[in-house]
């Protein structure tokens, strides 16, 4: 089996294009191994499939499972006793939703790659941190939704963390303002998701008047379709929030709880990034053929961290086009891409999207 704690040492941008296809064709054959022994319903899926391992030659070769496969089956690699922590995607009132189960490793391996992935944009000092959301989502720390995890996950980064709502969503102007009393003249960090930054923080506090934040950084993500209903570009957010806030450095990521921690970072020019943890291919809807570059087609996202249960693998429902390979303006290598929005008839999803109005 790969050691994963070798690969969790390497900087997470600095693997070019052979070197990873090298590196991912042994973990993916170790990871579909593994779990093709130790998940019986992976098991019977590949079996069903009449999967050959001795001809995955390249990463296109693996067998991936539909995401919606984890709403439907509890899939999991390791004895229940040590499981840690179950993470659900979200979903609206009556959907199905992802139930995702962690062993220790497993979790810790998630939490290390997404601290090694922030740095590389963020620099390796904690920064003070404000989250666009309310303490109270973290309610049990057993059982994770996809928002409860992406706080508990990112809040992990900063330091002084303020909750920039209360219970009922709106603003802490208080702590807000005590927060900024004592951080407004270094760097500051911003993490929400991005429907939620846009209704909870900006509207309000741009009507207000608004509040300075002129060093911020803000990391958000968690899907766009309410905002598309608006008419909200990316550019149009990115613009809202400079004027009412002075925020200048704005960071999308793209990334899901069924591969909670590899997630993909934009970079300055607009790309989002696979790290060395993650990679995707796009796929033709009518007989699932690789996509070329600049085509669209089905995201399969790929992970080297899930070993607790069979994700590393993972059709997603999303729309997206591969925009290039170890060639952002950036500097960063591996492959880079862009979301395009949800295949027709996919259930609409995203922690930014969802949640409970109290």
């Amino acid at each position: 089996m790969f050691d994963i704690s070798e690969i969790l040492a390497t900087p997470p941008y600095s693997l070019k294009r052979a070197d990873k296809a090298a590196l991912y064709r042994n973990a993916l054959r170790d990871l579909t191994s593994f779990h093709y022994e130790n998940c019986g319903e992976y098991r019977h899926i590949l079996d069903g499939l009449s999967y050959d391992p001795a001809i995955a030659n390249d990463i296109t070769d693996f067998p991936f499972l539909p995401v919606r496969l984890f709403k439907n089956h509890e899939l999991s690699s390791v004895d229940r006793s040590r499981i840690v922590k179950t993470m659900t995607s979200s979903g609206t009132t009556g959907q199905a939703v992802s139930k995702i189960y962690l062993d220790r490793d497993t979790s810790a391996a998630q939490t290390k790659a997404l601290a090694k992935i922030t740095s590389d944009f963020l620099g390796p000092k904690r920064l003070p941190m404000i989250i666009v959301d309310s303490s109270a989502v973290l309610k049990d720390r057993n059982m994770f939704s996809a928002r409860g995890a992406g706080i508990l996950g990112f809040s992990m980064l900063g330091r002084d963390v303020v909750y920039a709502l209360d219970e009922n969503m709106r603003i802490n102007y208080e702590d807000l303002r005590a927060f900024l009393d004592r951080h407004n003249d270094g760097a500051i960090l911003l993490f929400g998701f991005t429907f939620m930054v846009w209704e909870h923080f900006y509207k309000p506090l741009s009507l207000s008047g608004g509040l300075r934040i002129n060093n911020g950084i803000l990391i958000h993500g968690g899907g766009w379709k309410k905002l598309a209903g608006e008419m909200v570009s990316a550019e149009r957010f990115k613009a809202g929030l400079r004027e009412a806030f002075g925020v200048k450095r704005v960071h999308n990521y793209y990334g899901m709880v069924e591969q909670t921690g590899s997630i993909f970072m934009e970079c300055e020019h607009g790309r989002l990034h696979c790290s060395v943890f993650s990679d995707v291919i796009t796929r033709r809807h009518g007989d699932f053929s690789v996509c070329g570059i600049d085509e669209q087609g089905l995201m399969q996202v790929l992970s080297l961290l899930p070993r607790s249960y069979p994700g590393h693998s993972i059709l997603t429902e999303d729309l997206g086009r591969i925009t290039g390979v170890d060639d952002c303006p950036c500097g960063r290598l591996g492959r880079t891409f862009a979301i395009d929005g949800r295949a027709e008839r996919a259930e609409a999803r995203g922690c930014g999207d969802t949640y409970e109005r109290r």
